[in-house]
């Protein structure tokens, strides 16, 4: 009877703390609607591929049980499936264990950043955030009503366009060069007369001229019509005179002041002499104009001249004669010394001053090269006869595709040691969206020319397109120096990775899409509206389209309205894509905005 009577009171107790526990949990249930929930920002954000939330809840007073654990799970739900985020977990205050307390008689509040981030995938576009929530007393569970905390996912960083900028090798092409043709003009001793002719033995014996002075002179000749041949083809080939030098020269012996006369005259002879071939040679230039190209330079006594073919003599004595150059300054001395030296002097005369006794002729031209059609034409047909540079240019010189990649092609095959024709082949096939060939054609230049910057920068432009953001950035880092594209480049990675701030320094002063677009994540919504407007890119639908983003976050109805209108009429794609955009959440009633996408 009294075993009886404990487990009837037994059994009591455990009843009433089963109905405490219901009661708790079910007056939790009842009083969910009082919970408030704030979600940052409102409409939930992809920010480096993947959707993060931050979530701050409120609970009542006499609300949260004492005894009771909630669990709280954030979840996104889409058309087609739902990804939950990591459980909160809330506390009575009589309840051991982790959690954040909240206090019966006061109640209180919690905040979660939601983790790990989930990422994001396109059929999740249209979705809402709700919070799923289950109170637990001992073995007792109630769920309470799923709450919509958050409308839409914002995509508008996944509107940066793709348009990495890969760099073209160039190679300075010389459409004009200067040239120059040289001639020699020799004289015999205390003459300024220019001998064209062979000097016969029996004149050569009568005024003691010695062989090498002979020989010498008659080289005139040669050189003189060598000189005529090269102005003819030259003037055939419409190259531009650009002037004329005369250096005319004594040999250091004799007295200074008729050697300065000797050197004057034969200037003036030589330059008669230049006249006289452009005469005969039809160039339909008169004297006066000629004479005021030259430019004339006389020297005395030619010491450097002497010294120079001394050097390169094998006369006897030699070393003492050019000590005496460095011992005496002066040419009185230096040329008396060397007298005295009587054999070698014989021999220094015959062999060495004769040649000093010159005048030297320079003309200066500049030479057309081929013309822009001559190059394109021959890099389609005969481009072996083409430069490195050439067939660089040439491909400049058109806008298919198509045929600067042939005209690249041949490049490769003729100069296949050279990385230009090789990265730029790439580069063409990056515009061409043939990402793989590009890439082997990039490695291939990078064997070649290791560590340089522009083709790390286009090996970086192939890994951030194939998905390695990492490997992007290594690349970029190494192409330092290689230009403004790098940096641009390293733009678009930032945006990807949600690092907006860094994205905006990097395009710094550029006016693009991307750059504008960057700044609007940056929450600097006019300054992208300036960029998108001073940009080549602002008449494109997409551009329009950001502009109506930049209204919506202005809250500017006109703003949005007139941009996405002139969006919808470039692409009626856009009709859609803004129906379903959480950016115009708050503008989904508007009369205006939906005649547009309706």
């Amino acid at each position: 009877m009294k075993k009886r009577s404990f487990q009837t009171l037994g059994l009591a107790f455990i009843t009433a703390v089963g109905l405490t526990a219901c009661d708790g949990l079910a007056k939790l249930v009842k009083n969910a609607d009082q919970i408030t929930y704030r979600v940052t920002p409102e409409v939930m954000t992809v920010q480096g591929d993947s959707v993060t939330i931050a979530i701050k809840g409120t609970y009542p007073a006499k609300v949260f049980p004492k005894k009771a654990t909630v669990t709280t799970t954030p979840v996104i739900v889409y058309n087609g499936g739902e990804k939950a985020f990591t459980p909160i977990t809330l506390i009575g205050e009589q309840v051991q264990g982790k959690g954040t307390k909240i206090t019966n008689a006061k109640g209180g509040s919690f905040s979660y950043v939601g983790s790990p981030k989930i990422a994001y995938t396109p059929d999740m576009k249209v979705a809402t955030l709700e919070l799923r929530a289950t109170g637990q007393m001992k073995t007792k569970t109630k769920s309470m009503p799923a709450k919509k905390v958050a409308d839409g996912i914002i995509t508008t960083p996944l509107l940066v366009k793709s348009d990495d900028k890969v760099i073209l090798a160039t190679d300075t092409l010389q459409k004009v060069s200067s040239t120059s043709k040289t001639a020699n003009i020799y004289f015999l001793i205390d003459e300024s007369r220019i001998l064209g002719k062979k000097i016969s033995p029996a004149i050569a014996s009568m005024y003691h001229y010695n062989s090498t002075a002979v020989a010498l002179s008659a080289s005139n000749e040669e050189q003189l019509n060598a000189f005529k041949s090269y102005v003819t083809e030259a003037l055939a080939k419409g190259s531009v005179l650009k002037g004329i030098n005369v250096s005319a020269y004594a040999s250091p012996d004799g007295e200074l002041s008729l050697n300065t006369n000797l050197a004057e005259e034969r200037a003036t002879n030589s330059i008669k002499e230049m006249i006289k071939i452009f005469k005969e040679k039809n160039t339909k230039v008169d004297s006066a104009t000629m004479e005021s190209f030259y430019t004339k330079v006389t020297t005395a006594e030619d010491w450097d001249g002497f010294k120079t073919a001394m050097e390169a003599s094998s006369i006897p004595d030699k070393d003492l004669i050019l000590r005496v150059l460095t011992m005496y300054p002066d040419g009185e001395t230096r040329e008396r010394e060397i007298k005295n030296l009587s054999a070698t002097y014989t021999e220094v005369a015959e062999r060495i001053l004769p040649q000093l006794r010159r005048a030297v002729l320079t003309l200066n031209l500049e030479e057309k090269g081929k013309s822009d059609d001559q190059i394109l034409q021959m890099a389609t047909s005969a481009t072996d006869s083409l430069s490195v540079a050439e067939i660089l240019y040439a491909a400049t010189l058109t806008q298919d595709l198509n045929v600067k990649a042939e005209i690249y092609k041949k490049g490769v095959k003729m100069y296949p040691n050279d990385w230009k024709t090789l990265n730029n082949l790439g580069y063409t096939y990056v515009l061409q969206n043939q990402i793989d060939e590009a890439a082997a054609l990039f490695h291939q230049a990078d064997s070649l020319k290791a560590d340089n910057p522009i083709v790390k920068n286009n090996l970086g432009v192939i890994a951030r397109k194939k998905g390695d953001r990492k490997e992007a950035t290594a690349l970029f880092s190494a192409a330092t120096g290689a230009g403004a594209e790098v940096s641009y480049n390293m733009g678009i990675i930032e945006i990807q990775n949600g690092n907006y701030p860094a994205a905006v320094t990097d395009f710094g002063d550029n006016n693009s899409f991307n750059a504008a677009l960057a700044k609007l994540l940056n929450n600097g919504v006019d300054d992208a509206i300036t960029t998108i407007d001073n940009s080549d890119e602002k008449e494109e639908a997409l551009s329009f389209y950001l502009k109506a983003i930049a209204g919506a976050r202005k809250n500017s109805a006109d703003i949005l309205v007139t941009n996405l209108k002139s969006a919808i009429e470039k692409d009626g794609s856009f009709n859609q894509m803004a129906n379903e955009d959480a950016e115009f959440i708050k503008f989904r009633d508007n009369a205006d905005f939906k005649a547009l996408v309706q």
